[in-house]
């Protein structure tokens, strides 16, 4: 006969653990399915300076490591598993993976969202040292540097407007002749006189050994290459919210991000979300652990409701 946990919470960035260290300390039958790699996106950001609590900062692998002890503290089962399959309807709720099968009678979703990188082993190579994909995490390490951003929806001229703040000069490198950004958005980027604008081409190769020295830009029309110095890179082509595996039993918006209602309430009663798989917006570790706390909570009090 299996086990049939309280929660079983799916994720283990900050909106995971946060969940768990609430469900396991109110005495619930937690269960955190960490995937293959634990710790979301926090596991690849160097020093985090705004999360509360640590006022000379902490390495984001170091505050993952903190959280998860934290969790365990108060008795979470940590599973290092990948859920590829839902059944989410039922009283008792039923996911599966490649080799086990898990019960729970309620669900907490906080499998996150990634960046959409370049895929250069350049890039992949210096991440964290000099690339990023979150200004306002990361904005304040590049006081008086040159950056380079990615992309061309509101996203990118988001991170661009906002790294404004600190850089001294940020280059926006577009692949197209027009951003896709809304006016309003292209507007404020091209009369600012802190942003330079490359157009129709792409990054082929990010320059440097430890850290970003500069990019190597392509002209997609002319295929002529060109160095641009810079001491930062931000990658803004996108975020893509982990929900697949869910199979169309939760309600998603048109970018794949999970409903919520009541901040962290699904369409399907005992599932509940945290983080930035419902988060197309902020994206910042304090408002997913926020999440966290909030799901944990509704969790029990569903439980409650039911006499369990």
């Amino acid at each position: 006969m299996s086990k049939i946990y309280d929660v079983l919470i799916v994720g283990s960035g900050p909106a995971g653990y946060t969940a768990a260290i609430y469900t396991a300390r109110a005495d619930l039958k937690t269960a955190i399915i960490a995937g293959h790699e634990s710790g979301g996106q926090l596991m690849l950001t160097s020093e985090v300076e705004n999360f509360p609590g640590f006022s000379e900062g902490i390495m984001g692998p170091d505050l993952m490591s903190e959280m998860k002890k934290q969790a365990l503290r108060f008795g979470t089962e940590f599973i290092h598993d990948q859920i590829e399959h839902v059944d989410l309807k039922g009283k008792v709720k039923q996911l599966k993976s490649a080799k086990h099968n898990y019960e729970a009678k309620t669900v907490i979703i906080a499998t996150g969202s990634q960046a959409q990188w370049l895929n250069l082993p350049s890039e992949q190579r210096l991440m964290g040292r000099g690339i990023s994909a979150c200004a306002t995490c990361d904005g304040y390490f590049f006081k008086d540097k040159e950056i380079v951003v990615v992309g061309g929806g509101d996203s990118a001229m988001e991170e661009a407007l906002t790294l404004t703040k600190f850089g001294s000069h940020v280059t926006i490198v577009h692949r197209r002749d027009a951003f896709r950004a809304s006016k309003i958005m292209q507007k404020r980027v091209l009369e600012h006189d802190k942003i330079s604008v490359i157009w129709n081409a792409v990054v082929d190769e990010v320059l440097g050994e430890s850290f970003v020295e500069g990019v190597k830009i392509r002209d997609v029309e002319s295929d002529k290459t060109s160095e641009v110095p810079c001491q930062g890179l931000f990658i803004a082509i996108g975020h893509k919210p982990s929900t697949s595996f869910l199979g169309g039993q939760l309600e998603l918006d048109d970018k794949a991000y999970v409903k919520a209602k009541d901040q962290v309430k699904t369409n399907l009663d005992g599932v509940f979300v945290a983080g930035d798989v419902a988060d197309p917006h902020y994206r910042q570790a304090i408002t997913a652990a926020g999440d966290g706390c909030r799901a944990a909570l509704e969790a029990e009090r569903y439980l409650i409701r039911l006499g369990e």
